[in-house]
């Protein structure tokens, strides 16, 4: 009995202390001491004993996680734990930005081979050259927009 609960427990610290150490390591250690001790108790107490520390481990793994999720990051300490914020940025061009360009002329910046940066309107875009192998500083024609590039031509 003293086996099962201290995997019980050992199991409840590893879970809360995952919150503490990057990784899911602890987590993952913590739910296997918490399956052991479910699997000493089948073996010891049979099958009654059994599901009675399987409910006892699930109820304890819900109170974990609700404590840890529900009421730590309402907390001061918790605050600092948990992400607040979020990032109004984009890392590429709208696409109706990048579709109206087609049809407009361009500039190579790095070769393309097949792929490159380009220049429009003093803007730098990510190219795919359809006619393969284009020289740095090349005129090109906009044919059209895929994923977050431009397609482009060779004039």
């Amino acid at each position: 009995m003293t086996t099962i609960l201290l995997l019980f427990v050992l199991g409840t610290v590893l879970l809360v202390l995952d919150l503490f150490v990057p990784g899911f390591i602890m987590s993952a250690v913590g739910v296997m001491a918490m399956l052991a001790g479910t699997s000493q108790a089948f073996n010891l107490y049979g099958v009654g004993g059994g599901l009675v520390a399987f409910v006892i481990g699930a109820a304890l793994l819900g109170i974990a996680l609700y404590v840890e999720y529900g009421l730590l990051p309402k907390t001061a300490f918790g605050k600092r734990f948990f992400l607040h914020a979020a990032v109004h940025g984009t890392s590429q061009a709208p696409a109706a930005d990048t579709s109206s360009l087609t049809g407009r002329e361009c500039v190579a910046l790095t070769p393309l081979m097949p792929t490159g940066q380009v220049e429009v309107d003093g803007r730098r875009h990510e190219a795919l050259s359809l006619d393969g192998h284009v020289e740095r500083g090349a005129r090109l024609k906009i044919t059209g927009a895929q994923n977050f590039s431009l397609t482009v031509t060779k004039l």
